[in-house]
C-alpha cells in the first residue's frame, strides 16, 4: 500500500513537471521578448521593417474577417449583372484595383507578397502581350485576375456581337492562361451600355466593377489605378495611396470577398 502511494506521488510530480514545460513552450515568443520585441515582430504579418521598406510609417490594420454573406447588390435588370462603383459595407475598408497590365515591375510583385496586399488586376490581353507570366507571379502571391476585354475598345461604340467577342474572348484567354474564368469585369474607360451588360451576363460575369476616385474615402470605396500616371511606377503610386488610406483610418480588403 505504501509503495503504491509513493508511485502515485512520483507519477503526479512528473506529470506536473511535463505540464509546466509544455506551458513554457506554448508562451507566445513575442511575450517572451517583451514590449521591445513586440514592436519589431508581428507574429501574423509583416515586420515593421518591411512596412518601412515600402514607405509606410505604421503597419496596415488587418482587414476584417471575410463577410459571412456578401453585401447585397442590385442587378441592373432581369438577367443582368449589377454595376458596382462602391461596396455597401460598414467595414472601414477600401479595395485596390489595377487596370490594363502594361506595367510589369517585379518590385510590385515583391510589394504584394511582403505586405500581403489584396489586389485585383483587371487585364487586357493586347496590353499584357507576352507578359502573362508576370501576372502569374502576382496570382501566386495572392492577387486576383479579372477581365478588362481583349483590346480595350470603347464598348458602347460596338454592337452586341462585338462586345460579346471582347468580353468572352478575354474570359477564354484567362482560362487558358490561369485555369480561371473571372467573375468580375471592368469596361474600358468605365463606359458601358445595355449591350455591355447583356454580353457580360452571357460571358458568365457576376458584376461590372467601376470605381469612385475622391480625396475623402468612405467604407467600401473601390480605388482605381490607371497605369503610368504622373510618371510614377505602380509601386510608388501604391505606396502613396496606402499612406492616404492609413491617414484616413482605413485598411485594404479583398474585393472578391465582398462581391
Amino acid at each position: 500500500m505504501r509503495k503504491w502511494g509513493v508511485a502515485t506521488l512520483l507519477t503526479g510530480f512528473l506529470a506536473g513537471a511535463v505540464g509546466l514545460t509544455g506551458c513554457a513552450q506554448s508562451v507566445d515568443p513575442i511575450e517572451r521578448l517583451g514590449n521591445k520585441g513586440a514592436q519589431k515582430v508581428r507574429p501574423h504579418g509583416p515586420t515593421m521593417d518591411t512596412y518601412r521598406r515600402w514607405g509606410l510609417t505604421a503597419p496596415l490594420a488587418p482587414a476584417p474577417s471575410r463577410p459571412a454573406r456578401r453585401p447585397a447588390v442590385r442587378d441592373a435588370g432581369p438577367g443582368l449583372p449589377p454595376v458596382v462603383d462602391r461596396v455597401r459595407t460598414r467595414d472601414k475598408v477600401v479595395f485596390l484595383t489595377f487596370d490594363d497590365g502594361a506595367e510589369k515591375d517585379p518590385r510590385f510583385v515583391d510589394m504584394v507578397r511582403e505586405l500581403r496586399l489584396p489586389v485585383s488586376m483587371f487585364l487586357t490581353d493586347s496590353v499584357v502581350g507576352p507578359g502573362y507570366a508576370h501576372f502569374g507571379r502576382l496570382r501566386a502571391v495572392g492577387a486576383s485576375v479579372q477581365n478588362h476585354t481583349l483590346d480595350h475598345p470603347y464598348l458602347p461604340g460596338l454592337p452586341y456581337a462585338g462586345q460579346r467577342a471582347e468580353i468572352c474572348g478575354q474570359q477564354e484567354k484567362l482560362r487558358q492562361r490561369f485555369g480561371i474564368r473571372p467573375r468580375l469585369f471592368r469596361p474600358p474607360y468605365g463606359d458601358y451600355n445595355t449591350d455591355t451588360l447583356r454580353a457580360a451576363a452571357d460571358c458568365g460575369i457576376a458584376a461590372i466593377v467601376l470605381w469612385r476616385d475622391q480625396d475623402r474615402l468612405r467604407p467600401g470605396d473601390i480605388l482605381h489605378f490607371p497605369e503610368g500616371e504622373d510618371g510614377t511606377t505602380l509601386t510608388e503610386a501604391t505606396t502613396r495611396v496606402l499612406n492616404r488610406i492609413q491617414r484616413q483610418g482605413f485598411t485594404v480588403a479583398r474585393l472578391e470577398d465582398y462581391l
